[in-house]
């Protein structure tokens, strides 16, 4: 798995070294930054409608569209894609630890 991602990564990253004419991830790295987050915004609320309509399959296609918008973030932003991997595993050493909760007084 973390093979197609690193593969998906490294095509992003050499569009961005190596633009190609007509090419959408060229396009994204050419409109910039907001155009980059306008997208990731677009397909997280896609998303997010896809898993409330409760159907498999649009849920895939948008998180594919999600995941391959976050990677062009991730080049646009110069962080490699091993620092996102390392954090999760970072991350799978804590579970089952549950955070504690903050109590808040409501009356304050």
């Amino acid at each position: 798995m973390n093979d197609t991602l690193q593969s998906l990564y490294d095509v992003v990253a050499d569009r961005k070294e190596h633009p190609q004419e007509k090419s959408y991830t060229c396009y994204l790295f050419q409109e910039g930054l907001d155009k980059i987050l306008k997208k990731v915004g677009e397909e997280s609320a896609e998303t997010i409608i896809a898993a409330k309509n409760g159907e498999p399959g649009p849920v895939v296609a948008e998180m594919s569209d999600l995941l391959y918008h976050l990677m062009v973030l991730l080049v646009q932003q110069g962080i490699p894609l091993a620092d996102v991997m390392a954090e999760l595993d970072r991350r799978s050493q804590k579970i089952g630890n549950l955070k504690q909760r903050k109590l808040t007084d409501k009356n304050t």
